[in-house]
């Protein structure tokens, strides 16, 4: 009788273990935490001033361009324009110092960019290479040239499109250019949204 009693007991935690464990194979893998965007106040083209903190509670995909760009930043632009309405898009500008907010404005014109969901970024110089290397971590450089200097030779930059969560925190990096890497972004957002 002990041993029907011990072999049932057996059974029943067999089947609850088995239940919880199928129930927890269900969940949806998540993305790692890479990093971590800090805090930063920056001018958007509209003049209004934008936080880090200020972009807490959805997710968000950062790119870098520069308006003067004549390499890859208009193809990003281009592509990021493709995610508009999906999630909020926040470009943030490498050449400052001729990025203003009048500036930007013409520039997000060229791409339809929503004022809403779709932000341009510029501020001092120091700041912004700051946040990129050790916030993004990502590359930036600009290098002194004579005043007609082509652009292109004096900024280089990354082309990678950042995903950040609600909590700031950076879960993928994908290159700009890239049809699969764009598809990527578009699951790992979708996974976002499934672990909340």
């Amino acid at each position: 009788m002990q041993r029907a009693i011990w072999a049932g007991l057996v059974i029943v935690l067999l089947i609850v273990g088995g239940t919880a464990l199928l129930r927890s194979s269900k969940r949806p893998p998540s993305l790692p935490v890479l990093g971590a965007v800090p805090e930063f106040s920056l001018t958007e083209r509209s003049g209004t001033i934008v936080t880090a903190n200020g972009l807490k509670g959805k997710p968000w995909v950062a790119d870098f361009i520069f308006t003067r760009c004549g390499g890859v930043c208009p193809t990003l632009s281009a592509r990021f324009a493709r995610l508009q309405g999906a999630v909020q898009l926040v470009s943030f500008s490498v050449d400052p110092a001729n990025d203003t907010p009048a500036v930007l404005q013409e520039y997000a014109g060229r791409f339809h960019a929503d004022a809403k969901s779709w932000l341009f970024l510029t501020g001092e110089r120091t700041a912004l290479d700051q946040l990129i290397m050790q916030g993004f971590r990502l590359s930036v450089e600009q290098r002194e040239g004579a005043a007609n200097a082509n652009p292109n030779d004096l900024i280089t930059h990354s082309d990678r499109f950042v995903l950040v969560d609600s909590a700031l925190q950076i879960r993928g990096y994908y290159r700009g250019t890239d049809d699969e890497a764009l598809g990527r972004l578009g699951a790992d957002l979708t996974l976002l949204d499934s672990n909340r």
